[in-house]
C-alpha cells in the first residue's frame, strides 16, 4: 500500500513510500529475458544446442571418451558464445526497445536496477550450467565408459562455472558500456579475435599476452589440472581489463545517460 500523501502546495510526498524489493526487481529482469523474440529464441537456442552437442558427442565419440567431464566440457564452447549475448540483451533491451523510461521512472535508483540485472544474468548462467550438468549426467548414465566418473572434483565444476560466469558478466559489461545490442555483440566477437590474431603474429610479446588477452588467460581453465599461482594472476589481470573495467565504465554511463 502506498504511503504517499498530498503535501502543501498540491505536491505529492513519496518520502514514506517503500522501495521496490530487490527480489521483485530480479524477478522482473528474469521475465524480461523471454519477453522479446530475440531473448526467447536465444534461451531456446542455448538449451537446444546444449542438448544437441552432448547428443552428437555421445553418438560419435569412442566409448572410452564418454566421460562425465568430457560431456560437460563439450558444452563450454557453445554456451560460452551464447551466454554473453544473453547478458548483452538483458541490458540493451532497455534502450533499443525504449523501455528504460518506464523502468527508471518506476525505480529511480538506477544502481538497484543494474544490481538486479547482474543477479538475473548470474541466475540465467547458473541455469545454463545446471542444464549442462543434468544432460551430461544423463548421457553418462546411459552410455558412459567404465571410468566415466573418474577425475571429478570440485575444481572441475568450479573451472567450468567460472568460465560461463565470466562470459555472462563480460556480455553484461559490454551491454552497459555501449547500450546498443549490435555494437556490444560485434565488439564481443570481433575484438578478442583481433587481439588473438595479433598475439599469434607478434611472437616477441608471447610472455605478455596471457596477462592482457582474456582468451589466452582462460586456456588453463579448459585443462584438467590445477592452475598455478601465475596462471591465476594472469586470469585475474585479464579479467580486470576485459570484464571489470568495461563494467565499471558501463555502470557510470548508465547512471549518467539521458533516457530518450
Amino acid at each position: 500500500m502506498s504511503t504517499s500523501t498530498l503535501a502543501a502546495g498540491g505536491t505529492l510526498d513519496f518520502t514514506g513510500t517503500r522501495a521496490v524489493p530487490l527480489s521483485r526487481l530480479i524477478g522482473v529482469e528474469l521475465r524480461k529475458l523471454g519477453d522479446t523474440r530475440a531473448g526467447k529464441w536465444l534461451l531456446i537456442g542455448i538449451a537446444a544446442i546444449t542438448v544437441a552437442v552432448i547428443t552428437i558427442f555421445f553418438l560419435t565419440a569412442n566409448e572410452s571418451d564418454r566421460t562425465f567431464l568430457n560431456f560437460v566440457g563439450i558444452t563450454a564452447t557453445p554456451q560460452g558464445f551464447l551466454l554473453p549475448v544473453l547478458g548483452v540483451l538483458l541490458v540493451t533491451s532497455e534502450w533499443t526497445q525504449r523501455t528504460g523510461l518506464v523502468t527508471f521512472s518506476l525505480v529511480p535508483h538506477r544502481g538497484r536496477v543494474v544490481a538486479a540485472k547482474v543477479a538475473a544474468s548470474l541466475i540465467a548462467g547458473a541455469a545454463a550450467i545446471a542444464l549442462a550438468l543434468l544432460v551430461a549426467t544423463a548421457a553418462t548414465v546411459i552410455g558412459g565408459s567404465p571410468e566415466a566418473w573418474s577425475g571429478i572434483g570440485a575444481h572441475s565444476f568450479g573451472k567450468f562455472g567460472l568460465l560461463q560466469v565470466m562470459g555472462v558478466l563480460q556480455g553484461l559489461a559490454l551491454g552497459l558500456l555501449f547500450l546498443n545490442s549490435a555494437a556490444a555483440i560485434v565488439t564481443y566477437f570481433v575484438l578478442p579475435t583481433a587481439v588473438s590474431i595479433v598475439a599469434a603474429l607478434w611472437t616477441a610479446l608471447s610472455d605478455v599476452w596471457p596477462w592482457v588477452d582474456l582468451g589466452t588467460a582462460q586456456q588453463p581453465l579448459f585443462s584438467g589440472g590445477d592452475l598455478t599461482g601465475e596462471q591465476w594472476s594472469q586470469l585475474g589481470v585479464a579479467t580486470l581489463i576485459w570484464v571489470a573495467l568495461p563494467f565499471a565504465l558501463g555502470v557510470v554511463r548508465v547512471l549518467r545517460a539521458e533516457i530518450k
